[in-house]
């Protein structure tokens, strides 16, 4: 006995998974996920615990546990870039048009992390 199934509906995503789920703050929480990842290989690079980068942070180990495991919602993009500062890192924003007139602007990172 064999069971056909209906071919899978795939659908091309934007580039951000919280827009897509349509959750709010979509780019808030896209902007943080990223600082997020890139905390977590800066932590990785360097070898440290989590206690040990917590330490650097300022904050307590089972903060950061919450942070890397992508609890940040109480967390600011301020605040989390801060933590970026703490590893070495220079955080620069810059502000240009955006490339089509009329559209919404957007918000991206881009990281060179120095490990």
């Amino acid at each position: 006995m064999t069971t056909e199934q209906e071919p899978a509906i795939v659908e091309a995503g934007s580039g951000n998974i919280f827009a897509d789920l349509e959750l709010p703050d979509a780019g808030e929480a896209m902007l943080k996920s990223q600082i997020v990842v890139v905390l977590h290989r800066l932590i990785k690079a360097r070898k440290l615990t989590q206690s040990a980068a917590a330490k650097r942070l300022g904050i307590g180990q089972p903060d950061l546990s919450h942070i890397l495991r992508g609890n940040f919602r109480g967390w600011s993009v301020e605040r989390l870039m801060r933590m970026l500062t703490a590893f070495d890192q220079d955080v620069e924003i810059i502000v240009r048009p955006h490339d089509r007139a009329g559209e919404t602007g957007s918000i991206r990172l881009n990281a060179v992390v120095a490990l």
